[in-house]
């Protein structure tokens, strides 16, 4: 059962939102303390436990013909532990919530509640912002970047142009990895009648749509000054993961599982040059 319950929660993406706001936390409070503990720790567990967890049993029934479902790419529970999931979740997330809104000042509430929401109602009814297509690209992008803007928030400071800047460039990187990890799914998506960003657009025009907003995630990057312009380089990977797609059909949609594969390990690179670079700022910075 609880191996069943962590498969659920994709370890393998746990640092795409633990890391973030642990980052933005740490650069604007400089300083190690409960908040960034207690942060981390949510973004890194509960909160994946969550949003990946809501997400696997609310599309249940389209997952078990997804022929990619099972694995580190979601889980396929069996429905008598979907509603120990979804209390498990929500009991794993309440404390932490709390804590969080009790030392946090009122402004990041709002950037909390936002972020709790859109994991909920990305795939739970009544809402399932996932079927509605471009919005679930959105919805999905906010689930990654609403933790660094938290993360500042909670630090007692607002976003400064820099920071905004490297937000939008985050949201746009977040809105084209998801749009690219929904072309794989086109066919049985489309089988299984739910709208996506992909198949709405089709394979290929979604591929090249996050081609682009990758590439302008990097070119605003570029205008952030050290060490955000050295992270501009950081979208090569990914164009070159995707970019073999280009002109993929909508029949052959599932052959972009390859590069989304890719793109699994392709975040641990980055983030882990992303620290490097972050690190070496912060011994350089007076």
């Amino acid at each position: 059962m609880i191996a069943e319950l962590v498969a659920a929660s994709r370890p393998l993406s746990w640092i795409n939102t633990a890391f973030p706001f642990a980052a933005a936390y740490l650069l604007v409070a400089g300083q190690v303390d409960a908040a960034l503990v207690i942060g981390t720790v949510f973004f890194l567990i509960p909160y994946n436990f969550a949003m990946y967890g809501i997400n696997d049993v609310f599309d249940y029934a389209s997952d078990i013909a997804n022929p990619r479902k099972g694995g580190v790419e979601g889980a396929l529970l069996d429905p008598s532990r979907h509603r120990p999931l979804l209390v498990g979740a929500a009991l794993a997330c309440v404390p932490f919530v709390i804590a969080l809104v009790v030392i946090g000042p009122p402004l990041s509430w709002v950037a909390l509640a936002v972020s709790l929401f859109a994991l909920v109602a990305y795939s739970a009814p009544p809402f399932r912002f996932k079927e509605i297509p471009v919005l679930d690209s959105i919805t999905s992008s906010v689930h990654f970047c609403s933790p660094a803007l938290y993360g500042i928030l909670l630090a007692g400071e607002l976003p400064g142009p820099t920071a905004g800047t490297i937000l939008v460039a985050f949201f746009l990187w977040g809105a084209a990895s998801h749009a690219f990890g929904a072309v794989q799914d086109v066919v049985p998506d489309r089988e299984g009648g739910i709208a996506s960003i992909a198949t709405v657009l089709g394979a290929a025009r979604t591929v090249r749509l996050a081609l682009a907003l990758w590439t302008l995630a990097g070119a605003l990057m570029l205008t952030t000054g050290w060490p955000g312009a050295g992270a501009a380089l950081l979208v090569v990977p990914y164009l070159f993961a995707a970019g073999p797609f280009a002109r993929v059909s909508d029949e052959e949609s599932g052959r972009a599982n390859r590069g989304w594969r890719r793109f699994l390990w392709i975040n641990y690179l980055c983030g882990f040059l992303v620290t490097m670079l972050l690190i070496g700022y912060a011994l350089t910075t007076p």
